[in-house]
């Protein structure tokens, strides 16, 4: 994007006014000048190395986001510890000539110097472009969309769906292909960043587990230097969820896995929270306070799709205990899966989602959802059942069994589940309980591969109805990239777009498989496939 403007003309209190721009920082430019007139140091090195974002889409409005760290992997990201003022502008074009917004809002040590601008009175369904300013340096351009009128009528919309970025297990490269299909933005279900102290294709900095809130903010921008992940967060709008890796591999609400003093690990918690909120796009409301951070919430597309982006994490029980073949449930479930009190979101949001299911009217009802939702049986070929009694829903059968329930006693109309965290492409068709599988399909979930978490797979896979018990399950595959979901009034069609390979940055990818949900007929069949 070429980049040009004014943005040195004079920026009076009534301009701010008529263009919608924050006066909350009680000041008209934030340049060198100023900062030294206020008796803080210039800022040293190009502030914007972690480039901008945007997400929370809204009919009127959006969220952008940046942050000052010329230096991303040192503590404080090379920022002096005092406030600077940061100028926006929201642009109905890329040359930044229309403007539509202009304000200038504080970037605060406490808050690791990030930048969000809650834009609001912006017009439903368009292209918009955005851009800051700081220390005399501007940042590199950003584009974005609102989202439709609620209750507009949507023929079509594109996202794509991504998981499970592990940095030192390679390059980003799913992230080139996912700005080259250009998609109407960006759903990431979760394992943004990884705790661990890993050094493969790339080194992680620092090279420890993270447990402060220094340690998340330096491995939170680490990341964005990823130069597609960046490129991605400035050319789409993104709705985000987190995993267990933002906090710890197979955490449990306040578990830790393994175990450490409740104490320490809520401090741990609060830490890792805060630095998600810091360097995400997400609004000003949901800065979590201490270790807790409501997540869950909900995003309409016109009368065509509503995300409910839900939180398997924060809330959940601990994980099942596990059994032997004798204690085994006859249904193949060990019994600490099977209590009904097991809680896989908490009581607020299952009642939260539980209302929406029943009165929602939008052709396409997402779960954006962690963990594997329908059953898998991982007893192959032998002569009973035996299901994991680890992290996905297998482990809350009756809260799972809730859910279904309430979808089908209020006709949903196409409950579609999408669903990172297991590093492989999975086409499942939700069955009506946890053991008739051979039963007609209540609703469809697909799950995504990560984006570079395992990297290159050894022994490449592609299989289509390969699991006799399984027979709901009708496709896997473990190479690495993403999903690209278009969806329509008649139909929803997720196209599988799997990257060469992640030890080089390399953006060649392809369609591998794609699948179609069609309007009132739950399940997936292989595109092209006979009906």
């Amino acid at each position: 994007m070429t980049v040009t403007g004014t943005w040195d003309r004079a920026m009076t209190r009534r301009a701010l006014l008529r263009t919608g721009g924050s006066l909350a920082i009680g000041m008209a430019v934030a340049d060198t000048a100023t900062a030294r007139a206020a008796g803080r140091p210039p800022i040293e090195g190009y502030p914007f190395a972690l480039g901008v974002a945007s997400g929370e889409p809204r009919a009127d409005g959006v969220v952008l986001w940046t942050r000052l760290a010329p230096g991303p992997l040192v503590v404080g990201g090379g920022m002096p510890a005092a406030r600077y003022a940061v100028r926006y502008e929201v642009a109905r074009d890329e040359a930044f000539t229309r403007l539509a917004r202009r304000g200038a809002v504080w970037s605060v040590p406490d808050e690791a110097h990030s930048v969000r601008v809650e834009v609001d009175g912006l017009r439903p369904g368009r292209e918009y472009f955005y851009r800051f300013k700081a220390g005399g340096d501007p940042s590199p351009p950003g584009r974005t969309k609102t989202a439709p009128h609620r209750d507009a009528a949507v023929g079509a919309m594109r996202f794509a769906f991504v998981s499970c970025q592990n940095f030192p297990h390679g390059y980003f490269n799913a992230y080139a292909d996912v700005v080259a299909q250009d998609p109407d933005g960006v759903v990431h279900l979760g394992d943004y960043i990884y705790e661990g102290p890993a050094s493969a294709v790339r080194a992680h900095a620092p090279l420890r587990e993270t447990v402060s809130l220094d340690d998340y903010r330096i491995r939170h921008a680490q990341y964005k230097t990823d130069a597609d992940l960046q490129a991605a967060h400035a050319a789409l709008p993104w709705l985000v969820t987190w995993d267990d890796h933002e906090v710890d591999n197979n955490y449990a609400g306040l578990d830790a896995d393994p175990d450490m003093p409740p104490e320490q690990f809520a401090a741990r918690r609060a830490a890792a929270y805060r630095a998600y909120w810091e360097h995400m796009p997400l609004r000003r409301a949901l800065k979590p306070a201490g270790p807790h951070l409501r997540l869950f919430r909900r995003l309409r597309w016109g009368d065509l799709a509503t995300f409910n982006v839900l939180d398997t994490r924060q809330y959940r029980s601990d994980q099942p205990l596990p059994c032997t073949a004798r204690e085994r449930d006859p249904s193949g479930y060990c019994p600490d899966a099977l209590a009904p009190d097991r809680t896989m979101m908490g009581a607020e949001q299952r009642d939260w989602l539980l209302r929406e299911l029943a009165v929602t009217r939008t052709r396409w009802n997402v779960l954006a959802n962690q963990t594997g939702f329908a059953p898998f049986d991982r007893e192959r070929n032998a002569p009973g059942r035996s299901f994991h009694p680890g992290e996905t829903w297998d482990g809350y059968v009756a809260e799972r069994q809730h859910v279904i329930d309430a979808m089908v006693a209020a006709g949903t109309r196409n409950p579609v589940i999408i669903t990172g965290d297991s590093h492989a492409n999975t086409v499942r068709n939700v069955p009506p309980n946890h053991t008739d599988f051979e039963a007609p399909p209540v609703a469809t979930e697909f799950l995504g591969t990560s984006v570079s978490s395992g990297g290159d797979p050894a022994e490449p896979f592609v299989l289509f109805d390969d699991l006799p018990d399984n027979p709901h399950t009708l496709f896997r595959n473990n190479n690495r990239g993403y999903v690209l979901c278009t969806l329509t009034p008649a139909a929803w069609t997720s196209d599988f777009r799997v990257v060469a390979t992640v030890v080089r940055r390399d953006p060649t990818a392809s369609t591998l498989a794609s699948f179609v949900v069609e309007d009132g007929r739950p399940g997936a069949r292989l595109a092209g496939a006979a009906v």
